[in-house]
């Protein structure tokens, strides 16, 4: 083996037991003393999750000696000097079935490097060769992974080679028996992987839905020839997806993206699959994918290099994340598997539930960014309150933005030549050989839009990203031709808190600042009882009472604080408009050439 290149043994050695062993063997140590970590966070999930909690042994070992290891903090440890080459043994505990860990039973195995391969100090830049190795159980099981194989078979258990670290952990694996499908867009090569059971899986509808968002975003980024972000690091595009009853989420990866779905969300055959739960998937897919442009290739500052041990601050999450997840829906519409109007109600639900949180008022979708680590990520029951997602904000952000490029240059330049430029700047080289690579800096996104678009948008983004005022959507949708119409979903009155049903019981989840039920004197947690004088067990008994009241009225409304029984005078409150209705001059508000929203690119070509 080559003296510069680190290798990695995995085995799923103890499916019953949720357990991998993980060797590393490290040819040139430091003579000093050779220090390893394990990430404390994974990069697209911001918040320090320590991994290394779930190493349950480690030792080390040279020339057949043990070598003594010294803890240094949560997640590092240093070996003593020794003659090398290094062997350091690990067995991790995987029993996280989500996006970001890694899970192992005797029907699969999935693991992202981050949970499981130590990185070298001073070494992370030297190439790394994977050995995956069969589970002791089964030798049905194959490989899925984009990571390149270096001697393993198609889909098989062998040797994989990441050119450094950062890669090796940015290739996550799954093992087992899933289904599978491939198909091409514009000629690069992508499988979906499904792990989980769903009887009757339509694959075949799915892989078509996919392949047009995948082919509409490569055009997105390059018009002339479209082309896959991934091919710089992989040959295949892999969507890892595990099915469950009732899971939804996803992290993006520069060659691949993990996905949890919930299995009714998903098309069976013969039965339509134009249904909302699908759109969700198919929403998480486009999501996880435009991601393999902005955030995998194109990336803050603060992220290049990422500092895995530690918080990697940054205010551009909005930029990163919101116009991410402003173009996920927007590409299904671009890509025909949405009509325009399940577009506008899906970005109608947006607009709603952003409108409905007081938090925006108090930080701002650049705030959000920076805090992301301690705030966005350990939200409570306060959190609508006091804070705002640099997603959805940010989608709405984005949106405003596109609606004010079109409107002053006349439908010529949108968002998507924003978009462009910066992939060609900072994204579409940012993984070749020798090239110096660079982030966004914190300061660049208005000279970045003025450049591409000749559109000065410093004021619009002073106030509603690094300011807290909402996006006049609005005057500008006026623009396009479209009116906004809010309605309430139902004329009852309301409580102005967010409900929250478990079992017989129905509490109060967030009580909104300075709403009805804040006035009154309720909290979060308060479990209703009764409602003017009526018992109260779930929503719709709720609904059944609030229907003989009107707003304004004055109710007594007793709660359970604690295993107290209170009573509080509340004032009931309008209900809220969080219904959004579009109104347009024509059936296809798209028609006019370069117009927003189904306009493929700024021309409208």
């Amino acid at each position: 083996m080559n003296q510069n290149t680190l290798l990695y043994r995995l085995c799923p050695a103890d499916p019953a037991g949720h357990r991998f062993t993980v060797q590393l063997h490290i040819p040139e140590p430091d003579p000093d003393g050779q220090e390893v970590f394990l990430p404390a966070w994974i990069p697209g999930s911001y918040l320090i999750r320590d991994f290394a909690r779930q190493v349950e042994t480690l030792s080390a070992s040279a020339n057949g000696h043990p070598v003594a290891v010294q803890k240094l903090d949560n997640h590092r440890w240093r070996c003593a000097p020794c003659e090398g080459p290094l062997e350091i043994s690990t067995v991790v505990y995987a029993w996280d079935l989500s996006v970001r860990s890694a899970h192992l039973d005797e029907s699969h195995a999935f693991f992202n490097g981050t949970s499981v391969f130590l990185g070298v100090e001073g070494q992370t830049d030297k190439p790394c060769r994977l050995q995956l190795e069969a589970p002791p159980h089964t030798d049905r099981w194959r490989v899925y992974t984009s990571l390149p194989a270096d001697g393993a078979a198609q889909d098989g258990f062998g040797d994989y080679l990441a050119p450094d670290y950062d890669a090796l952990v940015d290739h996550p694996v799954e093992m087992g028996e899933p289904r599978v499908i491939e198909f091409l867009a514009h000629g690069a090569r992508h499988r979906l992987v499904f792990t989980g059971c769903v009887p009757n899986l339509d694959l075949e509808r799915i892989a078509a839905d996919v392949q047009k968002i995948c082919e509409a975003q490569m055009a997105l980024f390059e018009p002339e020839s479209p082309r896959a972000a991934f091919l710089d690091s992989s040959e295949c595009y892999d969507f890892l997806t595990m099915v469950t009853q009732d899971g939804y989420g996803g992290l993006e990866h520069r060659a691949s993206t993990a996905l949890l779905t919930a299995r009714h969300h998903l098309p069976v055959r013969g039965r339509d699959a134009a249904d909302p739960g699908y759109q969700d998937f198919l929403g998480l897919v486009s999501h996880e994918y435009f991601h393999t442009w902005n955030v995998k290739r194109i990336k803050p500052a603060a992220f290049v290099p990422y500092a895995f041990t530690r918080e990697n601050f940054t205010q551009l999450l909005w930029v990163f994340e919101g116009f991410t997840s402003y173009y996920d829906d927007l590409m299904l519409l671009r890509a025909g598997v949405i009509s325009q109007d399940d577009y506008l109600k899906r970005l109608g639900k947006v607009i709603a539930g952003v409108e409905r949180g007081p938090g925006r008022h108090k930080q701002s979708v650049a705030e959000s960014s920076f805090d992301a680590w301690t705030r966005f990520y350990k939200q409570d029951e306060n959190s609508p309150n006091a804070l705002v997602s640099y997603y959805t904000k940010g989608s709405l952000v984005a949106l405003g933005l596109d609606l004010l490029l079109r409107r002053e240059s006349g439908n010529t330049r949108s968002l998507d030549d924003v978009m462009r430029l910066m992939w060609q700047r900072y994204g579409r080289d940012f993984y070749a050989t020798g090239h110096v690579r660079e982030g966004v800096p914190e300061d660049a996104m208005p000279g970045l839009i003025l450049e591409a678009t000749g559109v000065d948008v410093g004021d619009y983004l002073d106030r509603t990203a690094m300011g807290r005022e909402d996006p006049p959507l609005d005057a500008l949708l006026a623009g396009q031709g479209i009116a906004l119409e809010r309605k309430a979903a139902a004329p009852l009155p309301s409580l102005d808190a967010r409900l929250q049903a478990r079992g017989n019981e129905l509490r109060l989840a967030t009580v909104y600042t300075q709403g009805a039920a804040h006035r009154a004197g309720l909290s979060a947690g308060d479990v209703l009882a009764a409602v003017g004088g009526l018992r109260i067990t779930d929503e719709t008994g709720l609904k059944r009472v609030l229907a003989a009241w009107q707003p304004g009225d004055t109710v007594d409304v007793h709660v359970f604080r604690r295993d107290e029984l209170r009573c509080f005078r509340l004032a009931l409150a309008p209900p809220p408009l969080d219904d959004i209705h579009w109104q347009a001059p024509g059936p296809d508000i798209a028609a006019k050439e370069g117009s927003w929203p189904a306009a493929v690119s700024s021309s409208g070509n």
